[in-house]
């Protein structure tokens, strides 16, 4: 570019910035921070942290590269994006672990002073690939992002080592600037995040300014660039991640109920985030309790149901393994238990900070005994909110536990989310036994606790205290009616009956499959659940739009599974169901409908790109509009 021309400020529809470093150099915060920017300007968004699944591993190496995908746009969205049209590369293992998903002609931003021998040797590179030609097909800027930060840091009396902490604002700085974000927002949320430290205030905006300032002086590049605001319906809108939107959804249940919650839970991977923000919820009667085990959580829940509180436990998949026994006690007490499992990679410990759905068989079937439950998928990190709601109204309405299955690509992905009015949610009535229901041998009024609801075949909820209403739980069989324990078979097959037909008749209080069919004449018809939901509905768009006919539906309550399902699978002719697992989803549609649903599975540890939706579909229908 000619020394004293002035930049091009170009108008982009939408763009798909992913930042990468190493775990300690803040990729995940300089993501945030932008994605709040481009939230504030008006742009529609959705977001991938992609953690390294190792807590500790070693600085510049492939295993400990973090990342941030943010895709903005001034139009409805619905994933984060398949290709980056940006990729800013902290170090060479940042640029190796992420070059793959770059198209030809996209924009790598690297940090040129982090390219020396070692770090290009702990990466794995045998040579300089910003010398050695294989960078030729993108767009390369090669900043030195380092030793600026650090020039700009030491009038602030600030150490090299220090100062270089700040780069990753200097990165944030100089995206900022390439796509026209405000600088005020990230300015006034470091004073305020670091006030403490006004060292650390001076060095990361110092940083972020230089980066910002960078690009706009350094003659590199010969445009920036502007996307405009997307157009939402009216209101009041916040960026929300999945698991503060399912703590708040939790506290809303509680206000619907006039109940508090309780929270029971042990610290794991990728749901702790839930635990931390109700604990800071306490001015609307939270409690929480962090206990020492998995076993203990649940455990703390469920007493807390006995005693007439929304019993919750928060869990990840080995979390479930050890919470089942708990969960057999309390489809066998018949007391409303929340159990929300954030799905991560297994089986044991397998990969932490990745996104799965291989728990849904589990949540089905793994307990001993016939032992169903409900079980329910929000589709997006917003939807966790409805989806917090909905179990509570059913385990207390139906007195039973229910499983949310929501992941860890839902949990830490955010959007923005229109706040709703909590006046359209209808109450839910906990409907506490109050006066005896049974009269004894010899005329007395008695309390039975397993005398049911004829509608919803709910026994009554009666806590402790209450006169007249005293009764005895445990985990052995109980006598229909009495509650009594009972080892007679006649009574446990009626009681085996009974729990098994209560769940099932929640299917007439769910809400009926809906498909998108525009044309109504498909032969395609692909199945979503959980955060399949955006890269399918989003896939399904692609093609229609090449004059292909597919259909869609998504499920969101998975057990019982809406009642008019087995007709709308028998409309057509082919069935595609597409999981972050081996097909588990599938083979209860094969088992239940006797239908030949096909599964397309992806066990990468990452989502569904859009893409990959778009060519099954391709092929399902052999490219035929």
């Amino acid at each position: 570019m000619a020394s004293g021309t002035q930049h091009v400020t170009e108008q982009l529809d939408q763009v798909i910035v992913r930042f990468a470093g190493d775990s300690g150099d803040g990729m995940q915060l300089t993501g945030d921070r932008f994605t709040t920017s481009s939230a504030l300007l008006g742009n529609d968004m959705s977001t991938f942290p992609d953690f390294p699944a190792e807590i500790r591993a070693p600085a510049g190496t492939l295993n400990g590269v973090s990342a941030f995908q943010v895709h903005i746009s001034d139009h409805d969205i619905l994933t984060p994006g398949d290709s980056p049209n940006v990729l800013v590369a902290m170090n060479p293992a940042a640029l190796r672990a992420n070059i793959d998903l770059m198209a030809k002609g996209t924009i790598l931003l690297v940090n040129s002073d982090a390219f020396d021998e070692r770090n290009l040797t702990k990466a794995g590179y045998g040579t300089n690939p910003l010398t050695d030609g294989s960078l030729s097909p993108y767009t390369v800027y090669e900043v030195p992002m380092t030793s600026i930060t650090q020039e700009v840091c030491k009038e602030a009396g600030v150490k090299p080592r220090d100062a270089e902490r700040s780069k990753n604002f200097f990165a944030l700085g100089l995206v900022s600037w390439l796509y026209t974000r405000p600088i005020e927002p990230t300015i006034n949320w470091i004073t305020e995040r670091f006030a403490a430290k006004p060292q650390v205030v001076e060095a990361n905006t110092r940083a972020f300014r230089a980066g910002y300032d960078f690009g706009e002086t350094a003659e590199l590049f010969e445009s920036n660039y502007e996307i405009r605001p997307a157009t939402f319906e009216k209101g009041e809108y916040v960026q929300v991640t999945g698991n503060q939107a399912l703590a708040w959804g939790l506290i809303a249940a509680s206000r619907l109920a006039g109940l508090p919650i309780f929270l029971g839970s042990y610290p794991i991977t990728p749901a702790s985030d839930i635990l931390h923000e109700l604990s800071r919820r306490k001015e609307f009667g939270i409690r929480t309790f962090q206990a020492e085990d998995e076993i203990a959580g649940i455990g703390a829940a469920l007493g807390a149901s006995f005693g007439g509180a929304i019993g919750v436990t928060t869990t990840s998949g080995p979390g479930l393994d050890l919470k089942s026994e708990a969960i057999g006690l309390a489809i066998n007490l018949e007391l409303p238990l929340v159990i929300v499992d954030v799905q991560r990679g297994g089986p044991s410990t397998g990969l932490p900070t990745k996104t799965e759905q291989a728990d849904l068989l589990h949540a089905m079937y793994g307990r001993h005994g016939e032992a169903p439950l409900p079980i329910l998928a929000p589709k997006t990190p917003s939807d966790c909110f409805a989806a917090a709601i909905e179990a509570t109204r059913l385990a207390v309405k139906y007195r039973t536990p229910v499983i949310v299955l929501s992941d860890g690509y839902l949990a830490n992905g955010a959007e923005p989310w229109r706040l709703p009015d909590l006046d359209t949610f209808e109450p839910i009535d906990p409907g506490f036994a109050s006066e005896p229901n049974h009269v004894d041998d010899e005329g007395n009024p008695a309390f039975w606790p397993y005398v049911r609801d004829p509608e919803t075949l709910a026994r009554p909820w009666a806590p402790p205290g209450l006169p007249g209403l005293e009764h005895r739980i445990g985990g052995l069989e109980k006598a229909d009616g009495s509650g009594n324990v009972s080892y007679e078979g006649v009574n446990h097959e009626r009681m085996v009956h009974l729990r098994r037909d209560k769940i099932a008749g929640i299917a007439s209080d769910i809400p009926l499959a809906e498909v998108n069919d525009e044309t109504g004449d498909a032969q395609l018809l692909l199945v979503s659940w959980g955060s399949t939901y955006a890269a399918v509905a989003a896939g399904v768009k692609r093609v229609r739009a090449r004059g292909m006919k597919a259909a869609h539906v998504h499920l969101r309550h998975l057990n019982p599974l809406p009642s008019n399902l087995g007709e709308v699978l028998g409309r057509y002719a082919q069935i595609l169901v597409p999981e972050i697992n081996l097909g588990q989803l599938s083979r209860i549609l094969r088992a239940e409908y006797l239908v030949d649903a096909q599964t397309m599975s992806k066990m990468q540890g990452v989502p569904f790109r859009v893409g990959e939706i778009e060519a099954a579909i391709t092929a399902m229908l052999g490219g035929k509009s």
